[in-house]
């Protein structure tokens, strides 16, 4: 439906596009333009597309208008994160409002018997993280008879964090009879390999290059040693304006560098594992609303990172392959905005190199000579 210019040149209930009006979505973007017709008219679909482009409303709004038309059906989204999960959960009660769907977000830190109490009281959609939600199947506190819409949001993270066992778990208490959507940023062997079994012909909507930044981020690297890296982060921070997101890659070096920054008079916030879900849910609120302009943390926790204005991505240290960097840079520059990228690179680390350019290396040739060097024939 490449005509598509308005959600209102869809067949959307009343409430749902009464919502939309005030949320102020009006032009669908592109994965949305692609995606969305196809899951109205009842088909799986497999897509791909970079972060920021509204893959959310991309299967937001079909989830709603769904959940309007099957009083006697729920959809069950799944996620990588608890923050990914409460940032749907959110994006979703605003499409429902005005109307009687009610929402339930079930993730780890959070109380599991209220969980379950409000599961039973009746919920139309559930957002979960796959632990957390096994965890309730296992219990017996929660059934999944009642799926008619099955959503799969990042699956590349879900797989890379360890969750393909909890997600086939999780598809045994699933009805056979479903629509499915699998998104993710990228299509590699092992999503293909998950999303085989339980996709039924889908259609394929594929949005960008998933190896290339937004179009519009700007990318530099600087070269730095492991004694001048945090003086050079300070520089930054003193010419740079707006939201900067600074990644390190342990638990530890996060802490340490949010401490430094603290201590240099800079307002601050962590996220990383390790933190318990009050202080994850607390800095995403501060780093959000504004009031500490940075946010230090880990690759695990930044999956979860959905915030539209974030000016700068720092990487204080280099991921570790080209999709994990494609991803945090997918930070800023969202919707079409300007954002830039930083590269610390220390001194002969030629994989991160790599990792920032995408370009494989070079074959370095050794050039030998037919005798030891200093090597002297005698007589």
């Amino acid at each position: 439906m490449e005509s598509l210019q308005n959600f209102r040149d869809l067949n959307l209930c009343p409430p749902l596009l009464s919502a939309l009006d005030k949320m102020q979505f009006v032009s669908p973007t592109p994965i949305q333009k692609a995606s969305i017709p196809h899951t109205l008219a009842g088909k799986d679909v497999l897509g791909t597309a970079q972060t920021g482009t509204g893959k959310t409303g991309a299967f937001g709004i079909p989830t709603i208008n769904y959940l309007h038309s099957q009083s006697d059906k729920q959809v069950l989204i799944l996620a990588p994160t608890r923050e990914l999960a409460a940032q749907i959960f959110d994006v979703l009660n605003q499409m429902a409002e005005g109307s009687k769907l009610r929402g339930l977000l079930v993730v780890g830190g959070e109380s599991f018997s209220r969980q379950a109490q409000v599961f039973f009281q009746g919920s139309d959609f559930i957002v979960a993280t796959p632990g957390r939600l096994n965890d309730h199947l296992l219990e017996g506190t929660m059934e999944l008879k009642h799926i008619g819409l099955l959503v799969l949001d990042e699956v590349d993270r879900m797989l890379d964090m360890g969750f393909a066992p909890q997600i086939k778990k999780i598809l045994t208490h699933l009805p056979q009879q479903r629509q499915t959507l699998l998104f993710s940023a990228t299509l590699s062997p092992e999503v293909k390999t998950i999303a085989e079994p339980f996709l039924k012909d889908p259609v394929r909507v594929h949005v960008g290059k998933l190896d290339q930044p937004a179009p519009k981020v700007k990318e530099e690297t600087i070269t730095t040693t492991t004694h001048t890296k945090n003086d050079v982060v300070l520089k930054q921070l003193q010419i740079r304006e707006g939201k900067i997101l600074i990644f390190a890659k342990t638990q530890s070096r996060t802490e340490r560098l949010a401490r430094i920054l603290y201590d240099e008079g800079h307002k601050v916030v962590c996220l990383h594992g390790g933190r318990t879900q009050g202080q994850r849910k607390q800095a995403l609120t501060r780093f959000r609303a504004g009031t500490h302009r940075i946010m230090v943390a880990t690759d695990l926790a930044g999956r979860g990172i959905d915030v539209d204005d974030v000016e700068h991505v720092i990487n204080y240290d280099p991921p570790q392959s080209r999709e994990d960097y494609i991803h945090r840079i997918g930070r800023t520059g969202r919707f079409g905005r300007e954002g830039s990228a930083l590269n610390l690179l220390v001194s002969g680390d030629f994989a991160a190199e790599q990792v920032f350019s995408g370009k494989k290396p070079r074959a370095r040739v050794i050039f030998r000579s037919r005798r030891p060097r200093f090597q002297t024939r005698l007589g």
